[in-house]
């Protein structure tokens, strides 16, 4: 298993939208693609207040690149992030993404 982790940083006032958005479109549509997440996180201290990180699960790269390119040409995904932008704008200035491998002794494998 390996996971990646992706930080979004928003832009001012963005992160409520972007926090709706995963909960009500984004998680639904990558339940039904076979993605899976391993916990979502928004930055308490730290330094900036307007970063989502997040962390998916995937058996291996190949595995990433096929899922993640599915959800990236998904219908349901592409209208409803168009119709969320119209709404809200662009609410995160840039992403981070980073993949991980366990160490041996990790209580996550």
């Amino acid at each position: 298993m390996i996971y990646e982790m992706r930080v979004y940083r928003c832009v001012p006032g963005g992160l409520p939208a972007l926090l709706q958005r995963f909960e009500e479109t984004t998680l639904g549509i990558w339940e039904r693609l076979g993605i899976k997440q391993a916990g979502f996180f928004t930055t308490m201290i730290g330094e900036s207040s307007n970063e989502l990180t997040y962390f998916l699960a995937w058996e291996s790269l190949d595995d990433r690149q096929r899922k993640w390119g599915a959800f990236a040409t998904d219908n349901e995904w592409v209208t409803a992030r168009a119709a969320h932008q119209e709404k809200h704008g662009e609410v995160v200035a840039n992403i981070a993404s980073q993949f991980l491998a366990p160490t041996a002794f990790s209580a996550i494998k």
